[in-house]
């Protein structure tokens, strides 16, 4: 009998770039990352309800994975608070809070044991900067552009800060102990979702001004590359995904309100 092997052979494709269209299941080895990398697509799923938060809130940062948040900061209807819960893929654990209160503050951070929180509001755009190892927060070097409802990606080594009120077009870099900027988004905005890893890939869809964005973005490391857009166009929502290439944006909200939508 043939084998795949005998078909096929063993060797993978190297490229300098990824290919712009992959097929379902290619794998090649692009040689400028030095990384093997494949194509996939995500199977559908279902939404499932899970515990409730101790402190509700609106406006704050979650990071994490589905069996290991962490969510900080955020609006209680009363006053900005500082609040962080830690999941455990079932309930929620009040631990130590951020040391500055705020809400509309970006997050980055892969598990529940390592997040970095950065800028927010109030009383104004703020800078501050805080890394959580676990079981607290420090304060480390600010953004160098103090805004608000901006988008975060990557981990507490390797992280983007991007865009927000009122720099809407201004990108960071953070290699773990400073932010640099770097290239700006193509389109300016806040409230917007976003997705990444690490602060070499990343996706931002949707945001505002003006009105309900559709528009996409992928950041390859360098520059900010417009992509296919949303399908429904929407703001002050979430988005989540491992990179540029595999990402989820759910909720939001669209002004006027639009059927099914609020």
């Amino acid at each position: 009998m043939t084998t795949y092997k005998e078909l096929k052979g063993t060797n993978i494709e190297a490229v300098s770039s990824d290919p712009s269209n992959p097929v379902l299941g290619q794998v090649w080895y692009n040689s400028t990352d030095q990384a093997v990398k494949g194509s996939r697509v995500l199977a559908a799923g279902a939404w499932a309800t899970g515990g409730n938060l101790n402190t509700a809130r609106y406006a704050g940062a979650a990071t994490g994975n589905p069996g290991g948040s962490l969510a900080f900061g955020g609006y209680s209807g009363t006053a900005y608070v500082g609040n962080t819960e830690s999941y455990n893929g079932s309930g929620w654990t009040e631990v130590a809070d951020l040391n500055t209160g705020r809400g509309y503050l970006g997050g980055a951070g892969l598990t529940n044991t390592a997040a970095l929180g950065f800028a927010g509001n109030p009383p104004s755009s703020l800078a501050v900067t805080e890394l959580w190892n676990g079981s607290s927060w420090t304060e480390v070097n600010d953004v160098n552009t103090g805004r608000q409802a901006l988008g975060g990606a990557g981990t507490t080594t390797s992280a983007l800060a991007i865009g927000g009120f009122v720099a809407l077009t201004i990108n960071e870099s953070w290699n773990g102990t400073n932010w640099t900027e770097v290239n700006d988004l193509n389109t300016g905005r806040r409230g917007f979702g976003a997705g990444g890893d690490d602060n070499t890939s990343a996706l931002i869809f949707g945001g505002t001004p003006p009105g309900n964005m559709t528009q996409t973005e992928s950041w390859n490391g360098t520059n900010w590359t417009e992509v296919n857009d949303l399908n429904t166009g929407r703001f002050s929502f979430a988005g989540a995904g491992a990179s540029a290439t595999n990402a989820l944006g759910f909720g939001g909200r669209v002004d006027p309100p639009q059927t099914g939508l609020k």
